[in-house]
């Protein structure tokens, strides 16, 4: 156990104050070792993983900072079926290579993804027509209420766009130790995504290309993290793609072509989402907001490649962090009437300002 531990090294982001207590668990026994710690103590409790979805305040965290980094992956191939089970402390992407190298479809089009295998589950991570709960069959999990070790099917984590029961109604309860993931051997690519449609204009591509292509794609937006680039010091998608009614869309569409013009970049992109309503891209309406890419304030702006990543120019603090993004949102509300929420975990913040950018869980980012 250590003490007074900088949080900031251990975020995408690079920043964070320090936390009152840290340790990292590589096994289930010393996650449980660390939670009856903090609460024999009555010390609040965070469950870090790899540290690329949150924003940890300039006053850091006092309580225990619990790194959850149980490693090993197992593959057991059955069938047209396999299933593979990651520990909470494997890189995703790591994972994602191991399946596609063995024809494991499913979860290609999620490549490049930064983090680790525990945050999939609470985020419901997504991208690029994918979404982890179409895959996830059994969340093993900690259960800080009843004291006890459980295994939660797909149907009990109530999966939803970019949130689970783990970020939203129990945010907090639980802390994911492993992921049991069900995925096709053999299966076919995906390519459902438009950028994907258009690289491969209708032919099959392997699991392989597919993978390969998305990382690409990531790179080329600053959504892949790559040691040394400063343009990716960032904590990936800062805000969700909001999702809204017909009528709501149409409102969209109609300020944006009456203070741009008609024409295609006039038009906002759409994509369908439940309940019969419409996603729309959060970068394409920051930008109509008039955020330009690479547009900054002091230490903090938007990625030179992609405006929905919100970019630590090197000193960066907490509180910078915070003023950009709420300029960004105020912003995108005045010119559209719609409130962007943010995908990261807040962490050490006061409920003003979690509630002010929405719902984030912090369990697991």
């Amino acid at each position: 156990m250590q003490e007074n531990v900088s949080l900031g090294p251990y975020t995408s982001l690079g920043i964070g104050g320090p936390t009152r207590y840290f340790t990292e668990a590589r096994s289930e026994n010393t996650v449980l070792d660390a939670i009856e710690f903090s609460r024999s103590r009555k010390l609040p409790l965070f469950v870090l993983g790899g540290g690329s979805n949150l924003l940890i305040s300039d006053s850091g965290f006092r309580g225990l900072v619990l790194r959850v980094a149980i490693p090993g992956i197992s593959i057991d191939e059955a069938g047209d079926c396999a299933t593979v089970s990651a520990g909470a402390g494997v890189r995703w992407d790591l994972v994602v290579d191991n399946c596609v190298e063995r024809s494991l479809a499913g979860i290609e089009c999620l490549s490049g993804i930064p983090g680790w295998v525990g945050g999939t589950p609470v985020g419901n991570v997504g991208a690029y027509g994918q979404e982890v709960s179409a895959v996830i069959s059994r969340v093993r999990a900690f259960d800080r209420h009843t004291g006890d070790i459980i295994d939660m099917s797909n149907r009990q984590c109530r999966f939803a766009y970019r949130s689970s029961l783990f970020n939203t109604t129990a945010q907090n309860r639980y802390v994911v130790l492993k992921v049991e993931y069900a995925l096709e051997r053999g299966g076919h690519a995906s390519v459902k995504y438009p950028d994907l449609e258009r690289l491969f204009q209708g032919r099959s591509p392997t699991l392989a290309e597919v993978r390969d292509a998305v990382r690409k794609i990531r790179r080329g937006k600053a959504m892949l993290l790559i040691e040394g680039d400063a343009d990716c010091r960032s904590a990936g998608s800062f805000f969700r793609n909001p999702v809204v009614s017909e009528e709501t869309f149409s409102s969209i569409a109609s300020i944006a072509v009456s203070g741009g013009g008609p024409g295609a970049e006039w038009t906002p992109p759409r994509f369908p989402a439940s309940s019969g309503k419409v996603k729309v891209p959060a970068a394409w309406l920051i930008e109509r907001a008039g955020f330009s890419k690479g547009y900054s304030r002091g230490n903090v702006g938007l990625s030179e490649k992609h405006a929905l990543a919100l970019v630590n120019r090197g000193g960066a603090t907490a509180a910078d962090v915070l003023m950009f993004a709420g300029e960004i949102q105020e912003g995108v509300e005045a010119r559209f009437g719609v409130r962007l929420v943010a995908e990261p975990a807040f962490v050490g913040f006061s409920d003003s300002v979690r509630d002010r950018f929405g719902p984030a869980g912090p369990n697991g980012a």
